[in-house]
């Protein structure tokens, strides 16, 4: 007597494709074993549904992206013009500084140029007064 086993019977389906094809449609026609067969499918094979909600989660996030990169412009946007008001203050600042110093430079050079001028003069004045007073008294 000839035991058979789960691995012969395998061996057996593997070399006669007809029988294979045979079983293949009976097991499909019982419908306990169609179910599981289709629910053992299903698990592996995303259906419509299921890439239409992927479609929808990944519009959600691209939009979600996109406004999240709208807000980085705007806020980009912001911190520009608020440093180029900042920068336009310095200038101002700078410039009023800058004049200031410059007056005050101009007055203080005014100022030793008149000191300058009258150093000059009394030293011509002294110079005349030496020269005349030699002249005057021999």
């Amino acid at each position: 007597m000839m035991t058979i086993t789960a691995e012969k019977i395998v061996e057996l389906f593997e070399k006669d494709p007809k029988s294979r094809k045979r079983l293949a449609e009976i097991l499909v026609t019982e419908p306990d074993i169609r179910l599981a067969i289709i629910n053992a499918v299903l698990k592996d094979v995303s259906t419509k549904q299921d890439i239409a909600e992927l479609r929808k989660t990944l519009e959600k996030d691209l939009a979600r992206l996109e406004d999240n990169i709208e807000n980085v412009r705007k806020e980009l946007k912001e911190e520009i013009t608020a440093t180029k008001q900042d920068i336009a203050e310095l200038r101002k600042t700078l410039e009023n500084r800058i004049e200031r110093e410059v007056s005050r430079l101009e007055a203080e050079i005014d100022r030793l140029y008149k000191l300058l001028l009258v150093s000059v003069i009394g030293i011509l004045i002294s110079i005349i007064t030496t020269i005349l007073i030699r002249i005057i008294m021999p």
